[in-house]
């Protein structure tokens, strides 16, 4: 089933028709990958990893500790000691 047509450019540019940049979810800067499958060539978007894929696979499904500003402030104050004091 054709989804959308694409014309050529000289320049062998092509332009993706705007239902496929939707249901792709791509927008201007978004690689698209080509992949030889038979006697087809298959496009897809390429993926990306969102923060938040990273940390699915580093901690699982566990929620971070929330913690205040101030927390977090006395957390770098301390690293900062620790890393750069003389000694």
């Amino acid at each position: 089933m054709t989804l959308a047509h694409s014309k050529v450019t000289e320049q062998g540019q092509i332009s993706v028709p705007v239902d496929i940049r939707r249901k792709l979810g791509i927008g201007p800067g978004s690689i698209l990958e080509w992949e030889e499958e038979g006697d087809k060539i298959v496009v897809r978007r390429a993926s990306r990893f969102s923060s938040e894929d990273i940390h699915q696979a580093l901690f699982g499904a566990r929620k971070p500790q929330t913690r205040t500003v101030d927390e977090l402030k006395d957390g770098i104050r301390h690293y900062a000691r620790k890393r750069y004091a003389r000694g």
